[in-house]
């Protein structure tokens, strides 16, 4: 039996290559094998973190009785669904469709043409053992009949996409959409507001009941409402979810970094996976409401969630590993998870106490047998001796059998990491985070960028064969453009352009929206263009950001106008479901906001022209852009368009704050900056 996974960049489907299970990658051979041997195909999506894919692989892939029955009557092709989420989103919206639910991992049988016609999500061994068998003798006697109904699915799918996107879009250019942004988004921002408010869950912070996810993309939105609105029910409701999840089991309290969701409503008990896209969210908005509020807890959340990103996930090329296990030695949790006994192994029973209190530790625990996640409810009131326990509790932890990782880079979660690691490098004046987004965007750009097209993972410092989508362009595009305004180096603003003009010519659908996969990318049995955020921004509203901010920094009417249509979709999406519409109600308030254009010029090594740079960082309105130079080019010679023009006054280092290229008198001081840049 060939192994023809053991290649595979990602890990997940090198966790397969050892089954006895027959595995074919995605690929035209693989459909062209069941045409030959005339069987269905068993499409199985997971990903490397999840915990019942590992679940369902122990107890049917690796199960050579089951693997006999699918080698029998089947083509089976293992997806990662980070590496395709082109597949992944297609099929997903099957398996929704038609059994009401989804999750990973997605069972999906389809023709030979790739249509489906029964799916499901994880099937135990006796019922997925029967299914295999009913499904193939369903193909034996009705063959006709299966195509039949599979083709049927096919178009309805195909059908219901358009006609969603049509109805999205025709539906906002009916009620006048972006063309008058300014009137039409504040009434959007400010309804949405008040949406999110009456879900609002005051007593434990976050929105609705359990399980629940980290809202990452709305907390942005709503910070960046009330600094331009002052609207303080936005910020109160950022503020009270972001110290609940901070607070309790659903952050990690002696690495940092955040799990994937909690599955009760109080952020206690998390699903103890961590992904990058999460924690490079997160990360972002922590050190923005630290830059709004002064939130001393924001701050530590960020700096240590940075932290974290780069100790648990930087590969030695350089980028952001995508992943860590929920499980270590077969069980979910078990890295993370402390008991009364445990504490006492660790810091005697003098400490062991009083870290048991400080953590929330008890005999009953919050987990499974007596064991607890710890939280951190309150700030110790003796910090030294809680510090001292935290290191040796992590010290500890560190001896057990890890979480596996899963080290593939993914272009589009690098893309937010580096935003991340720029901005709160800027602003907790931590340089190594600067550096550290140095050297992710250098991987990005010497491995994954290749005769203009963008690889979408890579692995060890070599690109994988998946081509990027839209949010791989565009979110690298955005973490580009914040790494130039922090560094003030030209070639990352340079590379974000061209990653953006594919965006234009290869993802456009015509009528101002983003499909999902390039033009010229391979044909499924529809082609996804799905503007709602999911876990991550949305293609099209990350799109819309990293086209308004290099508008705002280069002057270019068609990029500014781009990014306006495609916010198209962004009214009648925030009416109906403003929790999947956070990124482009936060665009939108970019919008609202001009977006402001700030030009900080001086010599790099004059702390003159740090505190200058830092100041516009921390004072700056919703989505404004940064652009610094060192003074010494001619106004005609600037590489980053709204330098030109902008030079040092008397000798010092200056600051231009201007909107549409147009700027106020230049200032020296910072307070000064600082008050230019305060609403009015």
């Amino acid at each position: 039996m060939a192994n023809r996974l053991k290649d595979a960049t990602s890990p997940y489907l090198q966790q397969h290559a050892g089954n006895p299970v027959d595995w074919w990658p995605w690929t035209g051979e693989a459909f062209e094998e069941a045409r030959r041997r005339d069987v269905p195909v068993l499409l199985s999506v997971g990903y490397a973190a999840c915990h019942w894919c590992h679940v369902m692989a122990h107890e049917s892939f690796e199960d050579e009785t089951t693997a006999a029955l699918m080698n029998a009557h089947l083509v089976s092709i293992k997806v990662d669904r980070e590496e395709r989420p082109d597949v992944d989103a297609v099929y997903m919206t099957a398996t929704q469709a038609m059994t009401g639910q989804g999750g990973w991992p997605m069972t999906v049988f389809m023709t030979p043409d790739r249509e489906p016609f029964y799916t499901g999500t994880y099937f135990p061994p006796e019922q997925f053992r029967r299914l295999v068998l009913g499904v193939s003798q369903a193909w034996t006697k009705d063959r006709d009949g299966v195509r039949s109904q599979a083709g049927r699915i096919a178009e309805a799918l195909e059908q219901n996409a358009s006609a969603t996107a049509q109805a999205l879009r025709g539906a906002a250019a009916g009620g006048g959409g972006p063309a008058a942004p300014g009137a039409a988004f504040d009434e959007v921002t400010a309804a949405a507001v008040g949406t999110l408010a009456r879900d609002f869950d005051e007593a434990r912070g976050g929105f609705g009941g359990a399980p629940k996810f980290p809202p990452s993309m709305v907390l942005e939105f709503l910070l960046r409402h009330d600094e331009r609105a002052a609207d303080a029910r936005a910020l109160r409701m950022a503020d009270r979810t972001m110290e609940a999840m901070a607070r309790g089991g659903l952050y990690d309290q002696l690495g940092g970094g955040f799990a994937r969701y909690s599955v009760d409503a109080g952020w206690v008990v998390p699903h103890f996976e961590k992904m990058l896209y999460d924690n490079a969210l997160l990360a972002r908005v922590y050190a923005h409401l630290w830059r709004r509020a002064g939130s001393d807890l924001a701050g530590r959340v960020a700096a240590e969630t940075c932290d974290w990103m780069l100790r648990e996930l930087r590969t030695p090329q350089g980028g952001l590993a995508a992943s860590l296990d929920a499980d270590s030695e077969g069980e979910e949790g078990r890295f993370y998870v402390w008991s009364p006994a445990d504490l006492r192994a660790v810091l005697g029973q003098e400490d062991a106490p009083f870290a048991a209190g400080a953590f929330g530790v008890t005999e009953q625990g919050t987990f499974e047998r007596g064991r607890s996640v710890l939280q951190r409810r309150e700030e110790p009131a003796d910090r030294e001796r809680f510090e001292a326990a935290r290191a040796a509790l992590l010290a500890a932890r560190d001896q057990r059998v890890r979480p596996a990782r899963d080290d593939k880079v993914v272009a589009a979660w690098n893309g937010l990491a580096i935003a991340a690691l720029a901005e709160t490098g800027l602003l907790l004046e931590r340089a190594d985070l600067i550096a550290a987004a140095e050297g992710a965007a250098g991987l990005l750009a010497d491995v994954h960028l290749a005769g203009g097209r963008l690889a979408r993972s890579s692995r060890d410092g070599a690109a994988g064969a998946s081509e990027g989508v839209l949010e791989d362009y565009a979110c690298l595009a955005e973490g580009l453009l914040a790494l130039s305004g922090v560094t003030g180096h030209a070639r990352w603003l340079t590379l974000a352009g061209d990653l953006l003009e594919t965006v234009l010519t290869s993802f456009s659908d015509g009528s101002g929206g983003f499909y999902d996969t390039a033009a010229d990318a391979e044909r499924l049995i529809y082609r996804p263009a799905d503007p709602a955020d999911n876990a991550t921004p949305s293609g099209t509203f990350a799109a819309a950001g990293a086209l308004l901010s290099y508008a705002a920094l280069t002057g270019s009417a068609r990029h500014r106008d781009a990014a306006l249509a495609a916010l198209g979709s962004l009214p009648v999406l925030a009416e109906r479901y403003p929790r999947a519409a956070g990124w482009g109600l936060a665009v939108a308030e970019a919008v609202l906001a001009g977006p402001s254009e700030i030009a900080v010029v001086g010599p790099a090594g004059d702390q003159r022209t740090r505190d200058l740079h830092r100041t516009a960082l921390l004072a700056a309105p919703p989505g404004a852009v940064l652009a610094l130079g060192d003074g010494a080019a001619a106004p005609a010679e600037a590489t980053i368009p709204l330098l030109a023009g902008r030079g040092l006054v008397d000798g010092a280092p200056a600051a231009y704050v201007c909107r549409n290229f147009t700027c106020r008198l230049p200032v020296t001081d910072p307070a000064a900056l600082r008050s230019g840049l305060s609403p009015a």
